[in-house]
């Protein structure tokens, strides 16, 4: 059975996102003193009690607005509230009870979801604070105090969300879900792409560059597999990126990379690679994340016979360094070749996790050291004595020799092309180690 989702609303600038940071225990969700900071759906694992459990941080709830932003934000909310088994609403005892407060409350209500009235923001421990009876007027039931940056009341909480939980939701799930970062500058359409592939609007998408701010996770399953896609803000250039939280967000893309399996690196079809995309590319590739390269809006490109394979050359041409990664082109708006995304995320990421004996490295390595001999340097020759596997995603490879120093980067590159001739290794880097040894064996 899934785990039960607890989803953490209020109006803006209540302490949503400090309380979600405290109860998960990271700091996963971007805090900052601004409203509108929080604008998707942010999930974490939990767990109080022996139950385990997710819960989902929302955007601020602005009940009647213009703001394009602020009208995306409740979208979510509203979603978050529709799929949560029990929710926090989360309000400040500094601002008292709001018009604003009242209004989620009444909204919460409509919901018939089991709801927890949190007072945020009540800091000081002893005598409670006689403002907190106030918050009686919203029909939430009994108000309970906590403190977002101190942690007090955050067991009371948990304990009174717990027992809204649905029964018989403690069997441990072992999940083999392929967790798929969505990388690229912004606005190539990374939230389109998701959202075509929920077939909801799970994640905010607008025009308006910089949108998604935090790294959002999607879980998904169908006829392919089981799947984590988790959206990433778009990565500007270091020069653009003015606003303090817009550092988080280079941040947690890069952190989403980090825990990913494979990366998906969004091109924009018109603009082609730019310095910008070399660079994102760069992040993955550097991490060793097995990758696919998504010509994204191919539908909005004007055709003629071999625009397709010219553009294909001109990608790898500028991505050089990750010639071993797929190229795919789409329409995320279409949904033109989305299902190969995953056939080829299947695909990478078995290559990533491929395990070679030592007996058959040794094969290739004794072939390729008779087709080409190991350079040599003033009268000395590189000895290459042999190669084993130490470790997957990506495959790391150790080669023991006489000198490291003759062991030059072209041969380096020489033997992984021959391994990769013969094991494939598509859509994964790999990692070779030079290992000196003495000349005596």
């Amino acid at each position: 059975m899934s785990k039960p989702l607890v989803a953490i609303v209020g109006r803006p600038n209540v302490g949503k996102s400090m309380l979600f940071n405290k109860l998960v225990g990271k700091r996963l969700s971007i805090v900052e003193d601004t409203p509108g900071v929080t604008r998707d759906r942010l999930y974490a694992e939990c767990e109080w009690c022996g139950h385990k459990f997710d819960i989902v941080d929302t955007g601020g709830i602005e009940p009647t607005t213009d703001n394009e932003i602020l009208m995306f934000m409740r979208e979510q909310a509203n979603i978050a509230i529709s799929a949560a088994d029990v929710i926090i609403l989360v309000t400040d005892v500094r601002t008292g009870v709001t018009a604003a407060d009242k209004d989620v409350a009444n909204m919460l209500l409509r919901s018939r979801k089991p709801t927890v009235l949190a007072v945020n923001k009540m800091d000081s421990t002893g005598r409670v604070d006689p403002a907190i009876y106030e918050f009686y007027e919203l029909g939430m039931g009994d108000p309970i105090a906590v403190s977002a940056v101190h942690g007090h009341g955050t067991g009371d909480l948990l304990d009174e969300c717990v027992k809204y939980f649905p029964e018989d939701n403690d069997e441990d799930e072992e999940d083999d879900r392929i967790k798929v970062a969505v990388i690229g500058k912004p606005n190539v359409g990374k939230s389109s792409l998701i959202n075509h592939i929920l077939g909801e609007k799970r994640v905010i998408v607008s025009n308006m560059a910089g949108t998604t701010r935090d790294a959002v996770d999607s879980e998904i399953d169908n006829k392919f597999g089981k799947y984590v896609f988790i959206d990433t803000a778009g990565i500007r250039r270091k020069s653009k990126v003015d606003e303090r939280v817009e550092k988080f967000s280079v941040m947690r893309a890069q952190m989403a990379i980090e825990r990913a399996d494979v990366c998906l690196i969004m091109i924009d079809a018109r603009e082609g690679v730019t310095e910008q995309d070399t660079k994102i590319a760069g992040l993955a590739h550097e991490a060793g994340k097995a990758s696919i390269i998504v010509v994204n809006k191919w539908d909005l490109i004007e055709k003629e016979t071999g625009t397709l394979e010219k553009m294909r050359k001109e990608v790898m041409r500028d991505l050089s360094f990750m010639s071993y990664a797929p190229v795919l082109f789409i329409s995320a708006v279409t949904g033109q070749r989305t299902d190969r995304i995953f056939e080829l995320v299947n695909f990478v990421n078995d290559q990533s996790n491929m395990r070679i004996t030592t007996g058959m490295l040794n094969n290739v390595l004794a072939d390729a050291q008779a087709r080409v001999q190991p350079p040599t340097d003033k009268g000395r020759r590189l000895k290459v004595y042999y190669m084993t596997q130490t470790g997957i995603k990506p495959p790391n490879f150790v080669i023991f020799c006489n000198s490291k120093e003759l062991f030059h980067f072209s041969y380096q590159r020489y033997i992984e092309n021959q391994i990769r001739a013969v094991f494939g290794l598509e859509g994964t880097p790999i990692r070779l180690v030079i290992r000196q040894k003495g000349d005596k064996e």
